[in-house]
């Protein structure tokens, strides 16, 4: 009871700063999960990221849920996964009932000027922490290159990419294999 009770405000905590979305929380998941608790390694933790973008939900919520499931099953996967959505229910409920009061507001827009810009730099620190751990090869590097590629440049569905990568993964996986 008390590791569901600990899972349930660990990504309560993380769930509070969801400004900007999934991706904004990896770094917060990263230092909680892996380095503070030890409850995922680091490879563990890019393979959940790299399951939960190629999967229905937010990444974040999703990679909860993983990690929820690694420590105590199912039960662990419900409380970690309601663990993260609680805050965003909360203040998406508060924020829905007073919107119209404060949406115009000099503050508020600016306020949010300021967190898009923190979450950018978020951002990047997810992808430089996952580049080590992703990118480790000139074969990583030229399927990195080609995806942001193909996504900044053309109109590509990311579900396609994930999987041609995944398919071009398996293929040079196979043929390391059969080389060895």
């Amino acid at each position: 009871m008390k590791e569901l009770l600990e899972l349930f405000t660990v990504f309560t905590r993380i769930g509070g700063f969801t400004f900007g979305g999934g991706y904004a929380m990896l770094p917060i998941i990263q230092e909680e999960v892996v380095e503070k608790r030890g409850w995922a390694t680091e490879g563990e933790i890019i393979d959940y990221y790299a399951i939960g973008q190629s999967t229905p939900g937010i990444i974040a919520v999703n990679t909860a849920t993983f990690v929820g499931y690694k420590r105590k099953g199912i039960l662990g996967a419900i409380v970690a996964t309601l663990g993260m959505v609680f805050p965003s229910v909360v203040i998406i409920s508060i924020i829905a009932n007073f919107f119209r009061q404060f949406q115009d507001n000099e503050i508020v827009r600016h306020a949010f000027g300021g967190i898009r810009v923190a979450v950018v730099a978020l951002i990047i620190n997810a992808i430089s922490k996952m580049w080590g751990s992703s990118v480790k090869d000139y074969i990583g590097a030229i399927l990195f290159t080609a995806s942001f590629f193909v996504t900044v440049f053309f109109k590509i569905s990311p579900m396609i990419i994930i999987v041609v990568s995944a398919v071009i993964g398996i293929l040079i996986g196979m043929k390391r294999i059969d080389e060895i």
